[in-house]
């Protein structure tokens, strides 16, 4: 199965909004998806809060609800993260934390693929998009927040969301090795997902 997610192995500069927060930011109509985030030990790091874009990629936004309304993203790690770049989790099939994780990012749920739903919004610091293969109508179950702009997402990825809050959390999750594409070694988990409508 083709690794899911996203470009070739980079490294990106540490944007300064990592530093600045994330100003004028707005919660939309949602829905919602609360996250609780703990490291590998189950040490607590806090609660970020990602606003859903159903307008914009409804297919899309409805797996990610239908998925943390089921309970399939608790105890998912995150399993790639790049410094300076994005956090990627989702992995509902190989990515259980306390289970054996070395193919996360390679699985996705027991649903369909997505077709892509391609849309305006610029790939920010927070931005959520879904992860896929290298296809564009491969998206299932993992995805991805920006820790920094990366415009050169747009139109290539499906975006479907943005953190409305928590950036300091986001932030202390768990970097990856650069030279292995971002991959984590005892990784940071989503212990609880929810969804507020």
């Amino acid at each position: 199965m083709l690794n899911k997610l996203l470009i070739p192995a980079f490294t990106l500069a540490a944007a300064s909004a990592q530093a600045q927060g994330l100003p004028g930011v707005i919660d939309g109509p949602g829905p919602n998806l609360v996250i609780e985030i703990a490291g590998s030990g189950g040490e607590s790091k806090g609660t970020i809060v990602l606003d859903l874009y159903a307008d914009k990629a409804p297919g899309h936004v409805e797996r990610l609800v239908t998925l943390a309304e089921s309970g399939a993203y608790d105890g998912v790690v995150f399993h790639r993260v790049i410094d300076g770049f994005m956090a990627q989790t989702g992995d509902v099939e190989f990515g259980k934390q306390g289970g054996d994780t070395a193919r996360a990012g390679m699985g996705g749920s027991d649903l369909p693929d997505l077709p892509a739903e391609f849309n305006d919004v610029s790939f920010q610091a927070g931005t959520v998009g879904m992860a896929r293969s290298d296809n564009p109508n491969s998206a299932n179950s993992q995805f991805f927040i920006d820790l920094a702009p990366a415009e050169f997402l747009d139109g290539q990825y499906t975006a479907v969301g943005q953190l409305v809050d928590g950036w300091e959390v986001l932030n202390m999750v768990k970097k990856g090795d650069p030279a292995a594409n971002g991959l984590v070694l005892d990784p940071d988990y989503m212990v609880k997902v929810t969804v507020e409508k």
